[in-house]
């Protein structure tokens, strides 16, 4: 089956996905197309697998604590009060990690309840011109933090 998910790790093996931040040991950290909140990623697994319970047990692990420490890096950039971590595959049937930082400022009737509230029509949408200091501030996080982590 091919998705969407598949699409993007195949861009981003030829170098063609603008979104990405780098290449980690489990898959591609990128950075979502709609940035209904600032600093939202997505960490694609690689190679793509249709679901988390799909992934031989090593891969798993390593999948899993690269998006907790991306989420880390998260935190420290940009200030949220948490990240939340979504693994939906319901649309997308291949897997593929959400990582939503919260911030204290949202609006408080959507401050607590899921990013899918939100009004994803209105967001603003990826621009390299505008994010490519935060997806450098990104990497170099994660490389100077995480030693071994981005390929």
């Amino acid at each position: 089956m091919s998705t969407q998910i598949h699409k993007f790790v195949e861009e981003a093996r030829a170098g063609t996905n603008p979104r990405v931040v780098c290449a980690l040991q489990s898959g591609w950290l990128v950075m979502a197309q709609q940035q209904v909140l600032p600093g939202y990623c997505l960490l694609l697994p690689d190679p793509v697998v249709p679901h988390l319970n799909a992934m031989e047990s090593n891969h798993r692990t390593r999948f899993l604590d690269e998006m907790a420490k991306v989420g880390d890096v998260l935190l420290g950039l940009t200030g949220a009060v948490r990240i939340n971590y979504e693994m939906l595959g319901n649309a997308e049937p291949a897997l593929h990690a959400h990582l939503f930082p919260r911030y204290a400022n949202e609006v408080e009737e959507l401050r607590t309840r899921p990013i899918w509230f939100y009004d994803w029509d209105s967001a603003p949408t990826f621009n390299l011109h505008e994010h490519e200091s935060f997806m450098h501030s990104l990497r170099s996080s994660l490389i100077s933090s995480q030693p071994g982590m981005v390929k």
